[in-house]
């Protein structure tokens, strides 16, 4: 398994012809529903803001974003322009069309009360967390999902790098404001987000800032 190669693609979709087009708070979660063929971009209005993200078929959410699938198949720990986010079934979610970051992180995971606890202080352990918002979205959605459907997310603008030894390091970040990536959806996708409001590392400029979504038909 490599690096992957940065790639970097503008976009030529226009947000004032987007059907949806929302901005999310520091810290919140978020959950939206779109179709197959439609583009989601996903954009870092003030620059190192880690949005943490599980994807799954909004027409059966047992089947959900693989990062193992998806990693295997690429070749490669980042995601970029051209790389295909697969689900646990072996099927194309989405594909990244446009990305003027370059590479977001698909191995630091969530943050959570335990980690928080381990990677941190014990005293940690009561922050919000990106876990606390999955299932803060997922119970206000009632939908029928829970705990055991929270896997492996993808952190978009996240930057962790992995050491020769195989450790990963919570770095600061690779984005800046207004950077962005769009995803093309292969199926209707459900989308279950976290705009991170970790304080504790360089993932968000220790300064958790808002994200934008937008969605084109």
């Amino acid at each position: 398994m490599t690096a992957t190669a940065i790639r970097i693609c503008e976009s030529a979709l226009k947000p004032e012809n987007a059907v949806i087009d929302h901005t999310l708070p520091a810290g919140e979660p978020y959950l939206l529903v779109f179709k197959k063929g439609q583009t989601l971009r996903i954009e870092d209005l003030e620059g190192n803001q880690a949005v943490d993200v599980i994807f799954y078929n909004a027409n059966d959410p047992a089947e959900h974003y693989s990062a193992s699938e998806t990693l295997l198949r690429q070749g490669g720990i980042y995601l970029t322009t051209g790389s295909v986010l697969y689900s646990d079934e072996g099927n194309p979610l989405l594909t990244i069309v446009a990305d003027t970051c370059g590479r977001h992180d698909t191995l630091g995971g969530a943050c959570a009360a335990e980690s928080n606890t381990v990677r941190y202080a014990l005293q940690k352990k009561f922050m919000h967390s990106c876990r606390d918002n999955y299932l803060i979205a997922l119970q206000e959605a009632d939908l029928g999902l829970g705990k055991a459907d929270l896997v492996p997310n993808i952190n978009f603008f996240m930057n962790v790098p992995v050491t020769a030894n195989g450790q990963l390091t919570f770095a600061d970040g690779v984005s800046a404001p207004g950077k962005y990536v769009e995803l093309k959806a292969h199926m209707n996708i459900l989308m279950l987000v976290s705009n991170c409001p970790q304080l504790n590392n360089p993932c968000n400029a220790y300064n958790p800032t808002p994200a934008r979504f937008l969605v084109w038909d």
